[in-house]
């Protein structure tokens, strides 16, 4: 079932039969960098574990680029724990976060991040009623936050040493999207 589709870019949901891409993907040192840690390769039962049992909210996405696997995305939308930390515990309306990456590294740097953020933004705020969407960056990944930014998230509170990362803690950014 698609999501979305936003040019020669689309989202599908996620497939039981998709559980190697997210094998080779999360297996991969430079994919691992920006999305897990180096220090964490995905196998197939943690695969199984992250991506398959458990949060029902979460909707989980296979991005698709002319036609061909090349990522994964997910939102959902954010609990009372996160908005309290993020600061937005008094905000009545829908909060959705998401998380992306792609997964085929000869694909970066040419405008298929932005292309998926861009398409995402858009689902979610038309289909989801999405009134303010957030995501939470590590500080050092600049290329992601040139895409977020490019995309109208704005950069609100810093949250440190807020993800573990290759064995320590990171500092991460508070980005949001707010529909106008």
């Amino acid at each position: 079932m698609v999501l979305f589709s936003n040019g020669e870019l689309s989202v599908r949901r996620l497939e039981r039969e998709d559980a190697p891409l997210l094998v080779r993907w999360l297996s991969d040192p430079a994919v691992l960098e920006y999305y897990g840690g180096r220090d964490c390769p995905h196998d197939v039962e943690r695969v199984q574990a992250d991506f398959y049992n458990g949060e029902e909210e979460i909707n989980r996405g296979i991005v698709q680029y002319k036609g061909r696997d090349i990522g994964y995305i997910q939102f959902y939308p954010v609990g009372s724990e996160e908005r309290a930390e993020y600061g937005y515990a008094d905000f009545t309306g829908r909060i959705y976060g998401m998380d992306q990456f792609i997964g085929e590294v000869q694909l970066w740097n040419q405008g298929i991040g932005s292309l998926l953020v861009g398409g995402m933004v858009q689902h979610l705020v038309e289909a989801e009623q999405a009134e303010l969407i957030v995501m939470d960056p590590q500080c050092w990944n600049h290329r992601a936050l040139r895409v977020y930014e490019k995309n109208g998230f704005v950069r609100g509170k810093l949250l440190p040493k807020h993800e573990w990362h290759e064995g320590e803690r990171r500092d991460c950014w508070l980005l949001s999207y707010k529909p106008t």
